[in-house]
């Protein structure tokens, strides 16, 4: 069973179905894509494929080495291969599951044989990822079904999910939220918030580089509105989950359902409830581009008054609606270092689109109605893929401009309390010096005690020409050569889109520059830190 993750999703995935075959008798080898051989796949018989797609289509990194040599012309001919892949994905990116999809149609055209059909996972994916799980042991065994195996495997993906506690993604802890503050100065165009927490009593167990995710509520006024535009009950019971069980409608929406994002599958099943013929001439092939621009920004209020929905049943509605998936932010503190608290860093999103105020669910949660001694339902999300050196004496660089800079801090919180000797490098900008210098008596505390050896910081607005990261990174790239060849360890969080493309691209240019590659050797060492986990990234 091959998996590539990002975020560990895939991997939990992967390591649990791998033991369930084991209990069933199967003899079951579990592997990253990255630490995999890809020659060995001639060699196989049986293949089990869980990956994610990561920003915009995308392979996770881990996932990357191997993805491109199943497409290239090495790979080799796979008549003797059986194999399924389950894919991971978020139906609100335009490019849904590709990379599964991807895997899925390469392994048919070198000629393998599907043991079973690949399954695509929204964000809440335990239910398809177990119906896939009976679905490919039943192929295993040779039969079509094998009784109670979906529940099992939803029960263990549960327990694994939980580690040694009770809470987990789909049992969260009410945590008390102990602080709750602005980071940024006055005069600042952007909101910050701290959140401190209590995990007292939870048995949550994290480490640096985990993340925390929190399960919000959607605005209030909101929700009133959209009761309003339909002319729903708010009082009406409604199913919140396949355990039938209910709760009124207006609490649902609160609080279960995601009404702030739309995707083409909810789309499409709107379209089927309704008689509105302006939403299936939308949803017609070849009017693409216009969907990719209808659902950019908008929610389900926009589509409930554009398309004159009023009136479908709240019954029939709510339940094609996605559950509300939790928010991941890095964890910004050390568990050694607090005890029973967790720490995150959360910028507010606030702007105006498409003639309405639009709001971040949880960042505008968290900063406008979560108060000191009030609780989040939270779990940690473990990030096997960001991790601290197990050797405390690596040389560490650590890349985090704006709340990327937020598992740093855990960090140095970590390194500081087992007393690591090893070298630290930190490259942290947002816009305003004055202003936004988030967690800034933190990093001159350690800079003081020396454990953070090195700062270098960016204020993009600060200057007639906008500076970042990746500027102050080119101009100590002598500096910076010579701890990547000491060996140092590259982290890199925050913007995918942007910030980790220009982070990538930069460090390659130091690489012919200061040491002589081509541009194919300096991204072929790149490729092969993050083969060796000496450069990881934690990117959205």
């Amino acid at each position: 069973m091959l998996f590539g993750s990002q975020t560990g999703n895939s991997q939990g995935l992967a390591k649990e179905f791998s033991r369930k075959l084991e209990e069933r008798g199967f003899q079951a080898t579990l592997s990253s894509m990255g630490d995999f051989k890809p020659t060995n796949l001639k060699n196989l018989r049986n293949l089990l494929v869980v990956v994610s797609t990561h920003g915009e289509g995308e392979p996770p990194d881990s996932a990357l080495l191997f993805f491109e040599f199943l497409h290239s012309k090495r790979a080799p001919r796979l008549e003797d291969l059986r194999y399924s892949v389950l894919a991971l994905g978020d139906s609100s990116y335009e490019f849904f599951c590709k990379t599964g999809k991807d895997f899925d149609r390469r392994l048919e055209e070198l000629g393998g044989q599907r043991l079973f059909p690949r399954v695509d996972c929204d964000v809440d994916f335990d239910e398809p990822a177990a119906e896939w799980f009976e679905g490919v042991l039943g192929a295993l065994s040779g039969t079509q079904e094998v009784p109670s195996v979906a529940a099992e495997a939803n029960t263990a993906l549960q327990k694994a999910q939980a580690t040694e506690a009770v809470y987990s993604r789909t049992n969260p802890f009410y945590a008390e939220v102990l602080e709750n503050l602005n980071l940024n100065g006055r005069g600042s165009n952007r909101e910050t918030r701290h959140l401190e927490i209590s995990l007292a009593g939870s048995n949550l167990q994290y480490e640096p580089g985990d993340c925390l995710g929190i399960y919000p509520q959607n605005p209030p006024e909101l929700v009133d509105k959209l009761i309003g535009a339909m002319g729903w009950n708010p009082d009406e019971p409604v199913l919140v989950n396949k355990k039938g069980e209910e709760c009124a409608l207006r609490e649902a929406l609160l609080s279960h359902y995601e009404i702030t994002v739309l995707t083409k599958p909810l789309m499409e099943q709107t379209a089927q409830l309704s008689s509105s013929v302006g939403l299936r001439e939308l949803l017609e092939p070849g009017r693409e581009q216009e969907l990719r621009t209808y659902l950019n920004g908008r929610d389900l209020l926009d589509l409930v008054q554009d398309f004159s929905l009023r009136g479908l049943p709240a019954g029939e509605f709510v339940p094609i609606l996605r559950k509300m998936p939790a928010r991941l932010y890095s964890i910004a503190s050390s568990s050694k270092a607090n005890p029973d608290e967790v720490h995150v860093t959360i910028r507010t999103v606030r702007y105006h689109a498409h003639g309405r105020e639009r709001y971040g669910v949880c960042s505008v949660y968290c900063a406008d109605r979560v108060q000191p001694g009030d609780t989040l339902p939270v779990y940690v999300h473990h990030n096997p893929n960001f991790k601290l050196p197990s050797d405390p004496d690596t040389p560490v660089i650590m890349i985090g401009p704006g709340t990327g800079v937020a598992p740093f801090r855990a960090f140095l919180a970590e390194r500081e309390e087992i007393g690591a000797k090893g070298k630290t490098w930190l490259f942290y900008g947002d816009q305003h010096f004055s202003t936004d210098f988030l967690y800034q008596l933190d990093w001159q505390k350690w800079l003081k005690e020396g454990v953070l050896t090195r700062m270098d910081v960016a204020f993009s607005r600060d200057t007639s020409e906008k500076v970042y990261v990746q500027h102050r990174m080119l101009e100590k790239s002598k500096d910076l050569f010579r701890w990547l060849e000491e060996g140092a360890h590259v982290y890199v969080c925050g913007d995918e889109k942007h910030m980790a493309h220009d982070v990538h691209a930069a460090l390659a240019t130091i690489l012919e520059q200061e040491g002589g590659m081509s541009r194919e050797e300096a991204l072929a060492y790149l490729s092969d830190m993050q083969q060796q986990k000496r450069y990881q990234r934690d990117v959205y």
